[in-house]
């Protein structure tokens, strides 16, 4: 131990230093400093799956600059902002509203480095395309790894933005559209846009809003009192309300644009009640907002004789909720984010700490539960990537990949609180963050109830279930050769899955309801371990290896598997007799303990 942190207990009798080096401080070094991508043997097999071996020659540089910086840089600035959250002025010096949200300079410099280095910029579109290289699994990697470090700061980003682009330009007036192009010139991660949905008289029960639109020309002045809205210091924003003569409910709602200025360069008629004191995602600014006769524009088609008690088209709402499928997804990837950051944490930890005569990290017990983080991770994250690069995305995907990647940001986050034990508790210690920041997930967007309808909604009126029962017998036929036991347990559950689905179909209308979670939970579980079992065919015939294959069968085991009388305690224990090819698969520490 260094002579200038020996105190006066260093000197105990039953002291040495065996025991000091225990505790010396500088031996437990977590994510921060390393390089997020060159450390994840998963997100370089992912890039090498969607890119192929050419185009990921060209990117690889390019990704391990971003992982530098999210490891580095990012992940330290984040650390500060949550100490140092945003903070409202809301007056100026002659009592006049100005409702202004100060950054923190941690966070100024993140996002100008954040929006600098997007694989979302033309530019970085251009280049690629220019290589004949895809940028779609980069720009998906390149918010799985800030992710990792800050779900604020990708929140605050604008995951709206999308949205607001899209409706903009189908929607909006000519010298709108124009502003929002220049907002978002940069990228979509440039213009910061929100969605700013939830009043007071109800959050996920939308028909309740009070917001009220009233026409004004090819505009509309807007009043109305959205009760929790995220990055409300964004440019542009997609507000629901109630055009005047609606009807009260959800077949009055509709969609609006408005942005932090009206056309005449003035500010716009929006008032910050309050920034919200959140348990987490402290960097980005929540608050209460206040619109009075703000300027906005119907992102709906206009129509002289709407059909009695509808807005516009009648359509508003139900357009901008398939949008919403996008944005489902971005809070997947924070999920994924927390229980990524999580377990490696966990992991570097665990390899530090020694208890009972050797590290943690070669204990039984701690091995099958960092074992459970790594196959966990692995499966969501093939949900989640799934999700954002599959073609056509399937309409029934997005609440399924956020049911499960959210849960999971928020128990791998306790299970790595839990593995650091005392320490994970305090705020010094990083995985307090993390806790505090996933525990969101679950909830933006629509928690697991409202998602749960959603999946009703997409099988009753679209017949999802289809295409969705096909992508996963597409996914289980590609499993390696050499481990039938579990493409067969798996293509038995794809069968038992829509003998499931046919007999929810027959139930009584509330206990259809009610059944509506478990039916949901077992879609993904078998979603996630077809599509596991079809990473595992490409390993081996493009790799040689069979890792994946052992993640895919850990999992099925895990979740579809019968366990019997005796629990699956007499289960041969692959996940402690290959835990190195688990671990070593999941993390590549190459830095010296001290």
């Amino acid at each position: 131990m260094a002579s200038y942190l020996i105190e006066p207990v260093d000197r105990l009798p039953f002291g040495g230093p065996d025991k000091a080096r225990r505790y010396a401080t500088e031996r437990y070094r977590g994510a921060a400093g390393l390089n997020w991508y060159t450390c994840d043997p998963t997100l370089r097999f992912l890039m090498h799956r969607h890119l192929g071996t050419e185009a990921l020659a060209w990117a690889e540089p390019r990704m391990e600059a971003l992982g530098a910086l999210m490891g580095g840089p990012i992940a330290q600035r984040a650390e500060e902002t949550d100490r140092n959250p945003p903070r409202l002025e809301k007056y100026d010096r002659w009592g006049r509203d100005i409702s202004q949200v100060v950054m923190p300079p941690s966070f100024e410099a993140a996002r100008a480095d954040l929006v600098a280095t997007s694989f979302t910029r033309p530019e970085f579109f251009a280049e690629a395309r220019e290589a004949k290289v895809d940028p779609a699994p980069m720009a998906v990697a390149w918010s799985y790894l800030l992710d990792q470090a800050d779900i604020g700061m990708a929140c605050a980003l604008g995951t709206g933005g999308d949205m607001v682009v899209g409706l903009t330009e189908l929607f909006a007036p000519e010298d709108v559209k124009e502003r929002v192009r220049e907002l978002f010139a940069a990228g979509m991660f440039s213009g910061e846009a929100a969605q700013m949905l939830t009043e007071r008289s109800g959050g996920s029960d939308l028909g309740a809003l009070e917001s009220t639109a009233t026409p004004d020309g090819d505009a509309w002045r807007l009043n109305g009192f959205k009760w929790f809205a995220s990055n409300a210091n964004g440019s542009a924003f997609v507000v629901l309300a109630k055009p005047e003569g609606a009807a009260d409910g959800v077949r009055g709602i509709a969609p609006f644009l408005v942005l932090q200025e009206r056309r005449n360069g003035s500010r716009n008629g929006i008032r910050i009640r309050r920034l919200k004191d959140k348990l987490g995602t402290r960097s980005v600014a929540s608050g209460e907002i206040e619109f009075t006769g703000a300027e906005a524009f119907l992102l709906a088609p206009s129509t002289t004789k709407p059909a009695e008690g509808q807005a516009g088209d009648g359509k508003g709402l139900a357009r901008m909720m398939e949008l919403t499928n996008g944005a489902r997804l971005g809070i997947s990837m924070m999920g994924l984010g927390c229980a990524r950051r999580s377990l490696v944490e966990a992991l570097c930890y665990t390899r530090a700490r020694e208890a009972f005569g050797a590290p943690l990290y070669e204990q039984p017990l701690m091995r099958r539960k960092l074992a459970e983080l790594i196959v966990e991770t692995e499966a969501a994250q093939a949900l989640v990537f799934d999700g954002y690069l599959s073609r056509p995305r399937l309409r029934i995907g997005a609440a399924l990949i956020k049911m499960r990647a959210a849960r999971l940001g928020v128990t791998a986050a306790s299970d790595a609180i839990e593995i650091h034990g005392g320490n994970g508790y305090i705020e010094q210690w990083p995985v307090a963050r993390i806790l505090r920041d996933a525990q969101v997930n679950p909830i933006w967007e629509g928690g697991d109830n409202i998602l749960s309808l959603d999946v009703r909604r997409a099988m009753e009126r679209e017949q999802a279930h289809e295409p969705f029962l096909e992508r996963l017998t597409q996914a289980a036929e590609a499993a390696p050769p050499g481990d039938d036991a579990t493409a067969d347990l798996v293509n038995e559950r794809i069968g038992h899955l829509r003998q499931a689905i046919t007999a929810w179909q027959g139930l009584d209308r509330p206990t259809a309801e009610a059944r509506l979670y478990p039916l949901a939970q077992y879609m993904a579980d078998v979603y996630a371990s077809a599509l596991l079992l079809e990473q595992a065919g490409w390993e081996r015939a493009e790799l040689g290896t069979d890792r994946k294959a052992l993640i895919a069968r850990l999992y099925a085991q895990s979740h579809l598997a019968d366990t019997g009388p005796l629990r699956a305690i007499d289960r041969p224990a692959e996940d402690l007799d290959r835990f190195k090819d688990l671990a070593d698969g999941a993390l590549i520490d190459d830095r010296e303990t001290p």
